[in-house]
């Protein structure tokens, strides 16, 4: 009886270190950069969200004949979305792969509006509206914590109109 359990422990043994051996050899995970994965998901889908805003602001700003109307609630929820998606930019600004899938994310849901020929001009100028503006925290925390009262959205759609509204003209369309 001894020498069935020990051989069954040995063939067990056995079967085991072979599983290993198979599962630590061709069958291991590739090790991959989850940080830095997570930053391009997050840059990508921060800039989708921006490309989306953008789009819904230009509509608008044409069908108002090329004015920005930050009274107009749709365009303050508008442009609180545009600046909630920007905020990642205020620190990633350097991060030439987080511009890059920013970037990507512009094109790919602004609806041709943002181009490969102009998205550098135009992430540059989203960069350059929240990069050394400490109120892009402050206004869309401020907007979203009052988010079912006008005025918070209407507040910081007028402390960005100016901005805003250069960004739209530039399109030309």
């Amino acid at each position: 009886m001894k020498k069935i359990l020990c051989l069954s422990v040995a063939v067990m043994m056995m079967a085991g270190c072979g599983f290993m051996k198979n599962s630590t050899s061709s069958n291991a995970p590739q090790t991959t950069n989850t940080a830095a994965t997570n930053v391009a998901s997050n840059a990508l889908s921060a800039g989708q969200g921006a490309g989306n805003a953008l789009m819904q602001l230009y509509n608008q700003y044409k069908a108002d004949g090329n004015k920005y109307d930050y009274k107009n609630m749709q365009n303050a929820l508008n442009t609180v979305t545009l600046l909630a998606n920007c905020e990642g930019l205020k620190t990633n600004y350097k991060d030439k792969t987080y511009l890059k899938e920013f970037g990507k994310g512009l094109i790919a849901s602004s609806l041709g509006l943002v181009t490969q020929n102009n998205v550098e001009t135009v992430t540059s100028s989203l960069v350059d509206m929240v990069k050394n503006n400490e109120t892009v925290q402050n206004a869309t925390t401020q907007a979203q914590n009052t988010a079912s009262t006008a005025a918070g959205y209407a507040n910081t759609a007028a402390q960005y109109a100016g901005a805003i509204s250069s960004l739209l003209s530039a399109f030309g369309k």
